[in-house]
């Protein structure tokens, strides 16, 4: 049975998210940012979204590590990908901080599609919700071409990512948030920066850039 998360007032969970964020996040995302933490509260002793070895500093290493990487991420009009998304990390926290992104969630296990949606709806954001297995080819439904890809402690197989690569535009990142073992990169990808986590040896954020052209899978 997953543990209880805190339940945090509004003012109470806006100073642990400030604390943890590289910016300084506007109301109207800490708000989003909020309902979503009410509604995973509401949904995780069902579907055990946030494990109990972590739901003490459930701010800390889920929002915090979601929102290492706004300084990578313009704020400007892009579209992105988020895979394997489970409880909203790290695409939901960043959608709520980059409201001009056009997201789309992307999660296998129907259940958790199914906290996603009603996540999304809760915290007034416009996020594709999509119940899908990433794998080679494709599934329907991801965008034709996207400006960021972005991947939490989901282990992506070389051909997924080859395929997730030929839709990236050629600006664009992909974002994995690692551990000790790594996807396996393809040669289509390079790999760029790196930022540690805070409070981790081996927990970093990894970003991959097309080193090739593609044309659409």
């Amino acid at each position: 049975m997953a543990s209880d998360l805190p339940d945090l007032s509004l003012s109470e969970f806006s100073e642990a998210v400030a604390a943890e964020s590289p910016e300084v996040l506007p109301e109207s995302a800490l708000t989003a940012l909020h309902q979503h933490y009410s509604e995973l509260r509401r949904w995780n002793a069902g579907l055990g979204l946030i494990g109990p070895g972590t739901a003490h500093e459930v701010v800390r290493r889920h929002y915090g590590e979601a929102l290492a990487a706004l300084p990578w991420i313009a704020d400007q009009p892009m579209v992105a990908v988020d895979i394997g998304s489970g409880g909203g990390f790290p695409g939901l926290v960043l959608a709520a901080a980059r409201p001009r992104m056009e997201m789309t969630l992307v999660e296998a296990r129907e259940k958790k599609w199914s906290f996603l949606m009603a996540a999304a709806r809760r915290a007034a954001l416009p996020c594709r919700c999509l119940n899908a297995r990433v794998t080679s080819p494709l599934p329907q439904g991801l965008p034709d071409r996207f400006d960021l890809l972005t991947a939490r402690a989901v282990k992506l197989e070389p051909e997924a990512l080859r395929a997730l690569a030929s839709r990236l535009d050629g600006a664009g990142s992909i974002l994995l948030w690692v551990g000790a073992h790594d996807s396996e990169i393809p040669p289509e990808l390079s790999p760029g920066r790196s930022l540690k986590l805070p409070g981790s040896e081996r927990r970093r954020i990894l970003e991959l850039r097309r080193t090739t052209e593609f044309g659409h899978p």
